[in-house]
């Protein structure tokens, strides 16, 4: 694994000259941008983008995911996203009947957890807006998922993620790096979120990475580390914690599960696993292949594992892994430095306000 890690790293340095002109396509954009020589638009709602700068997993799942359960405790929450790898396209929203083949599968993570909000998805989102306030002309506040990239749209409140171990800092265009956007775009957002931080991260720590990132005078910037819960049984939802005793087959398709293995090496006995790319469809095939390789596993105790996003891909063959022990690794994300508070105020906040401001000028006009 080192030695391929090395090579591909070593490989993408020959790309030099291709990031050089994405990465020059990608400055003249946010230029006319800049200029308004390329307009966006601005819907009279209030929307919240979340997004970052390079591919991979900074964690933009169990961000969009915290917003939507805080928001919509207080306001009609629609979370709009593109919906990638799906096999639909255009505007869907999302009701009883929907699966992640319909809708992508982080979007039907969000419907499955916050069932009494909007889920949507769209590639054109300036087009997937209008439409979903068609449709739930209740919306009081929209949350962008993987947005802040795309400019047509002018958010009132960007929040860029960035992995603690992969800082937008110290990366480059695509190919040769990660980036999909210039570094100085962060300036644009409002909040900075460090994800997947050490839980044990020191102030020093912290306040270093600041420094680092360039944070702006109006940015705020947040740090937060992942938390596991308590692993479910796919089909009866029944809770099982892991055990040093029990050895597991990891079914795993995300983009960055080097965390996630982590974790599971200190909380379990030993364990096999497959990984698949990020988003990946499973077909019958996967299923044969996972179950080969749980017979394999030679200890009584011993059980499937996946997580949230890839659960959601697999419900579909319910009928083939009913009765088996499949169970579910739910994430969240935790606050670190006391910050959350703080946090929850600023996403509360920016609705209020808009929707002060827009009575306050109704009665002055």
């Amino acid at each position: 694994m080192l030695f391929k890690n090395v090579y591909l790293r070593s490989f993408r340095l020959f790309l030099f000259p291709l990031a050089m002109v994405y990465g020059g396509f990608v400055i003249l954009r946010n230029y006319l941008y800049d200029r308004k020589i390329i307009g966006s638009i601005a819907f009279n709602i209030p929307i919240i983008g979340v997004g970052n700068i390079s591919v991979g997993g900074t964690g933009k799942s169990p961000m969009v995911d915290y917003i939507a359960g805080l928001l919509k405790q207080h306001f009609k929450t629609a979370t709009l996203s593109r919906g990638y790898r799906r096999r639909t396209s255009g505007y869907v929203l999302a009701n009883q009947l929907s699966t992640s083949i319909e809708i992508g599968d982080e979007p039907m993570q969000f419907h499955l957890a916050h069932p009494e909000i909007s889920v949507a998805v769209g590639e054109k989102r300036i087009e997937a807006v209008p439409q979903l306030l068609y449709d739930r002309p209740d919306t009081k506040v929209i949350i962008l998922d993987d947005a802040f990239q795309h400019r047509e749209i002018v958010a009132g409140m960007d929040i860029v993620l960035t992995e603690y171990a992969n800082l937008y800092s110290r990366d480059f265009f695509l190919p040769t790096g990660d980036l999909r956007d210039q570094k100085e775009s962060v300036h644009r957002a409002h909040i900075i979120v460090v994800t997947k931080c050490p839980a044990d991260l020191t102030h020093e720590a912290a306040l270093t990475v600041k420094y680092e990132l360039g944070i702006q005078s109006h940015q705020y910037i947040f740090f937060t580390s992942i938390e596991y819960g308590t692993p479910y049984n796919i089909i009866t939802r029944e809770k099982k914690p892991l055990s040093r005793t029990e050895e597991l087959l990891l079914i795993c398709g995300i983009a960055n599960p080097l965390p996630l293995t982590q974790y599971i090496h200190e909380s379990t006995k030993t364990y096999d696993a497959l990984f698949y790319r990020d988003h990946h469809i499973y077909t019958i095939d996967d299923i044969n292949e996972m179950e080969e390789r749980f017979r394999l596993i030679q200890s009584e105790e011993k059980m499937y594992l996946t997580t949230d996003k890839d659960a959601v891909r697999l419900i579909k063959f319910k009928d083939r892994i009913k009765g088996l022990p499949f169970f579910v690794l739910p994430i969240s994300i935790s606050f670190l430095f006391n910050q959350q508070h703080l946090f929850d105020q600023l996403m509360l906040e920016y609705p209020q306000k808009f929707y002060a401001e827009q009575t306050a000028t109704g009665e002055s006009n």
